[in-house]
This record gives C-alpha cells, structure tokens and sequence, in this order.
C-alpha cells in the first residue's frame, strides 16, 4: 500500500522527458481538486464540474468505467446544471464519504449528492464474494446521484458516456424494455445499467437527458452493476440509499477513538480515507484509488497503486489500532495470514487485494496520461521484486496486534518463524531498497534497519508465546545487525547514511527512531532530523532523497513526499522538538485538498498535489503525527 515508493519494473532506456511545471494549462482538473467516493469495494472520483472521471468496477484494480482522468476520451459521467461547470460549495456530508455539491446557475441554485452506496445486506455477495466474514452492511454496487432545487429553476443536464477497460471499448447502449428511464451500456465483457427518473436519450456510446427542475422538485440517476442490475425506481428509493450510506459512514466513524483536538477533523477526514481504500470482502488495503497519475508533471513516474504492499502493514496496524479500530486490524492481519509465501518461504513485497501473487504489468499506449504524463500503467511488476524491508513490517505487525489482542494468534506463528529466518538469512545482503531504486543494489541502512526490526520483533513474539532460547537466539542476531548498521551506517558527522556507500541524505531513516532503534536523546538520531530537515527538504517540505545523488534510473525531478514530511513531524516529536513538530504539522494540513485529502507528493513551486490519489500512506502518517503531537499535550490519544 505503500504511498512513497517508486513501484517501477526492470530499469528500461527511456528518452528523457520534456520537464513540466504542474501548473501548466491543461484540460486535466488538479489531481487535488477530486472528491473521493468509496464503497469499500471500488471507489470513485468526481472532478468539480460534476463529471465522474474515474471507477473501476466492480473492484478497485478492475478495468476502469469511465477512465478520464487518464485521457479526456475515456470515459466520463456528469451530472449538473446545463452549462455551468464550476460549483459555488463541494463538501462531505459530515462524517461520510458521500459528497455534496451546491451550483448555482443564472436561474436558481441545485444541491447535487453523490455516493457509493452502502446499505443493510442480507444475502451472500456475488459480485465480489467475501472471504471475511460479511459484515450487516455492505457495497450495493450502485453510484447513486440525487438532486434537489433549492430555488428558482435549473436546467439539469445529465452525460453518460463509458468507455470499458481503459477506454479501449466503446459503450453500446440498448434501451431496457423500451423504457425511456433505463439504458444497459455493455462493452469489453461488462454491462452496467443506467437508471433516472429523466428521461434518456440514446445517441451513440453516450446516453444524455436535460430536465428543467423547479423550486422543490427532485431528480436522480443510478449506475448499477449489482446482481441483475438491480437500482432504484425512484427518487425516494434513491435518497434512501444515500441516507443509508450516510447512516454506515457515521456510525463507523463513531466507533473510532478520536481525541477532542483541534486535529480532531484531519484525523477524521483521514481515517474515512483509509477505510475508503479498504477491500471489505479480503481486508486487504490499496496504496491508492488510482493509477498512473504522474510523480513528476509530464514525466515517466507513472506507477499502478490499486495493490497492497506489506511494507505498509505496520502503519497501517498503527493508525487503526491508535483509532480503536480492531475490526479493520483484525481483517488486515487475516489478510496477511492468508496470502502465499514465496518458494523460500519470504512474503512478496505486494500482493492483489485478492492475495494474488502475479501482478503483470502493461502499458497503455493508446491513452494520453494524466496531462500527457506516459506511459500509463496496469499492474506492478514490483511484485517480483525482492526487498529485505518487508519483513520488519510484516513482523512489527504482529507485535502490535498480539499486544493489543493480549494474545498471538496460532496461525500467525508460522508467518513469524520463516520472516525471522529470512531476515537472518538475507540481511547482509545489498538490495533495492525502500524506495525501490533502478540502479546497482546497495547495503540501504533503510532495509537493514527494517532487517533488525523483524528479529527484534521475533524475539519478542517468541518470549510472548514462552520459547525463551528462539528469544534469545533472535536477539542475538538483532544486536548483530544493529552494530553493523552503527558501524557502516552512520556519517563522521554522525548521521545515518542512505546507503553505506555514501554521505548522501535519505528520509527513510527518520523511521530509526519511529521503530525505536535507536533513543529519543541518542545524539546520531538527533543529528539525522537536523540534517534532513536542514538539507533534505524544500521550502520545508521533505524530499525522499536527492535524484542528483540517487541513481533510481529514472528521468526528472520529483515532489516533496507528504508521507516523508508527516516523518519528520514524528522524528521532531521524538526527539522533543515539539514546536519544530507542530509548526510543520500546522504546514502540512494547511495544503491538504480543499476537501482534506492527500496525494503522494506535493509541489512547494506550483502548490500542486501530484502522484496517485488518495494516498493511504500519506494518511496513515497524518494520523501517526498527529498522535505524536496530541499524546504529550492531553496525555492520552
């Protein structure tokens, strides 16, 4: 899941891309401009001028729908009024991932709400089976869109044109029953049916509908692929799904332990995000909705983020256990417990949200790309890659739930066993790295700190299940990789290195103090958060690495990582830089969306968000700042 990495395949010759500023003109809506709909299932973004510009369904790594988000011609899905393109207020019903929009035209105002809905559900799922237990409420497999006049009256205009897989296929609509009120769109082996009490016309691959509404009246339209395309007969019918996704939202928000904060509402906005990005029938997690929206504006570091990758698993096992969360972590852990080893016994790096090992990655060649950034990927060739970091992530994991439950569950044990192991195997070895670098594999302190995080842990996990000489033998091999890191790994000017090879900066070993390898007032940590606060950032925001100073084989220069920025709030905290930690925590929700959500990087020059988005681990650091801040003021999170 992880949100700053660089999720590449093999190192390809590439001609050099033209630089671009992110605030170029372009027929693309800012990344940051997109409001983020989910149904735990799939989830959707809406651009401000009404129009769905991206959903897969009927899961989030399934062939996109409407897919203009990656190239104008590729689907698209707007509802609003006739010829205005920019709304007067687009909120989040409080609580919820359902959206809400207010428009007004030269003759009257509308409200428009959009959701994926989710509502009481009392019979198995075929769309998207469960391997978790099913829970009362569940995705109904709708994008449900209502809307209200306020006052006056208002043309509304309906456009629905999909382009399946990838805009590769072209909608062909067929009226159903010869009603005017609903129209199946098949194309590429899917069908989905469109349903309004507008009425459709049909003219080509698009279905389009106008209807003037007065001061109180109402409309709806519904896009199904639920079982028999199933959607509602009516505007009341309509509204009630929203009500009810409304109700889930808020009722699963209220079961989260959020302290009374002033960062009470970022906290909240981001913990719907993750749960947003959350694969209910699994319990796996995506990086992020999206794929290919570029790193660098017009550039090459376009990655498939609809996966879920173990590195991100402590973190995400730290934000739901501080939220009181145990459901969601107990799934997640169910999760990892579920999917296959490699055939040495390591867990892969990344997995499908199905627990799919292969993840063969393509390009698109016929779609343009996030304002012409190419290539536009499908799946992650990372998959294959092998990284000794993992294993920290996984294990560190499992302490955290085994702690939190008071108890290891039996069937974890085993993924403990063969994750120390091949953490003691490996971790002499050079590799690519947290970031996933292109170029030669190196000894990065990033992977031998995580290698010691996973025999820390083990060790600690084997005293728990009462194996006290695994304990010590695990122990033993921990205290062996921490003293060759102390002694390969650290600067003369005593700051942890990238690599033990260079003097360069890297923001992957903040992490040092954040897993507690070394202490709050150990004077290499704190000189480490100096520096890279000092040398690794602009205009106070945190670059991963250098490029220059880096060879990730890979064209152009990247944005501050938000992730690495929400770090080094955390490492401040730790080393008792409370001001330093709240005035950068301060500049960091200060810049998220106008809707409080984050992409991968941020550009300080244009003020633009770039990368996939919403970024889960971008949010997931959000949270664990924001505790690092709260728990020393209120003394409890």
């Amino acid at each position: 899941m992880s949100g700053a990495e660089n999720r590449a395949p093999a190192r390809q010759v590439r001609r050099k891309p033209q630089e671009q500023s992110a605030a170029a003109p372009s027929p693309f809506w800012p990344i940051a401009d997109y409001a983020f709909l989910s149904n735990c299932h799939t989830g959707a973004l809406v651009a401000p001028d009404g129009s769905i510009d991206w959903l897969c369904v009927p899961r989030f790594d399934s062939p996109s729908v409407f897919g203009s988000l990656l190239d104008r011609e590729a689907g698209s899905f707007r509802l609003g009024p006739f010829g205005i393109n920019h709304p007067t207020a687009r909120t989040y019903e409080p609580g919820t991932n359902v959206l809400v929009t207010t428009w007004k035209s030269p003759s009257g105002w509308i409200l428009v709400r959009d959701g994926l809905t989710i509502g009481p559900r009392d019979h198995e799922d075929k769309i998207t089976p469960h391997t978790r237990p099913p829970d009362d409420n569940d995705a109904d497999h709708l994008l449900v869109r209502t809307v209200l006049c306020l006052e006056g009256r208002v043309e509304v205009e309906l456009i629905c044109e999909p382009a399946f897989d990838y805009g590769h296929a072209s909608a062909e609509w067929a009226a159903v029953d010869g009603d005017r009120h609903a129209a199946d769109a098949t194309g590429a082996g899917q069908k989905i049916r469109l349903r309004s009490d507008l009425r459709l016309g049909i003219e080509g691959n698009r279905v389009r509908a106008r209807h003037v509404l007065g001061q109180g009246e109402r409309a709806y339209c519904a896009l199904s692929w639920a079982e028999g395309l199933v959607a509602p007969q009516d505007v009341d019918e309509a509204e009630a799904r929203i009500a009810a996704t409304t109700r889930y939202w808020r009722a699963w928000l209220g079961g989260a332990h959020i302290p009374d904060h002033h960062y009470r509402p970022r906290i909240e906005r981001s913990a719907l995000a993750i749960k947003g990005l959350t694969f209910k029938p699994t319990g796996a997690a995506v990086a992020a909705l999206t794929t290919s929206l570029p790193e660098t504006p017009g550039g090459e570091r376009n990655w498939d983020y609809r996966y879920t990758w173990m590195r991100d698993s402590t973190f995400m096992l730290q934000a739901l256990h501080l939220l009181k969360l145990d459901s969601e972590a107990n799934d997640f852990m169910e999760f990892v417990a579920d999917v296959e080893t490699t055939e040495d016994g390591s867990l892969q790096i990344m997995y499908g949200i199905d627990g799919r090992r292969e993840l063969p990655e393509s390009t698109r060649e016929d779609l343009s790309g996030y304002a012409g950034a190419r290539p536009v990927r499908v799946g992650n060739a990372a998959y294959s890659q092998r990284q000794n970091d993992v294993f920290g992530a996984v294990l560190d994991s499992i302490l955290l739930h085994t702690r939190r439950n008071e108890r290891l569950p039996s069937r974890l044990w085993p993924i403990v066993e063969s994750q120390a192991e091949c953490a003691t195997r490996v971790w002499r070895n050079s590799d690519q790295g947290i970031w996933e670098a292109r170029g030669k594999p190196q000894h990065y302190v990033s992977s031998k700190l995580m290698c010691w995080v996973a025999l820390d842990r083990a060790s600690a996990l084997a005293e728990i299940r009462g194996d006290p000489k695994l304990a010590g033998t695990w122990c033993a091999t921990a205290n062996e990789i921490r003293a060759d890191i102390l002694t390969h790994g650290v600067s003369d000017q005593g700051v942890l290195r990238q690599h033990y090879e260079t003097d360069a900066l890297d923001a992957s070993t903040l992490l040092a103090g954040s897993f507690k390898f070394l202490a709050p007032d150990d004077e290499r940590l704190r000189k480490t958060v100096f520096a890279i606060a000092e040398n690794l950032t602009e205009n106070g925001f945190v670059l991963r690495y250098r490029t220059d100073e880096t060879d990730d084989g890979l064209h152009g220069k990247e944005g501050t990582f938000l992730i690495c920025s929400f770090w080094l709030v955390s490492a401040f905290a730790i080393v008792g830089e409370m001001q330093r930690a709240r005035d950068l925590m301060e500049r960091l929700l200060r810049i998220a969306s106008p809707l409080g959500l984050y992409a991968e990087e941020f550009d300080p020059e244009t003020t633009s968000h770039l990368g996939n988005f919403p970024q889960a681990f971008s949010h997931l650091a959000l949270i664990e700042a924001a505790a690092r801040i709260i728990i020393p003021e209120l003394g409890h999170f």
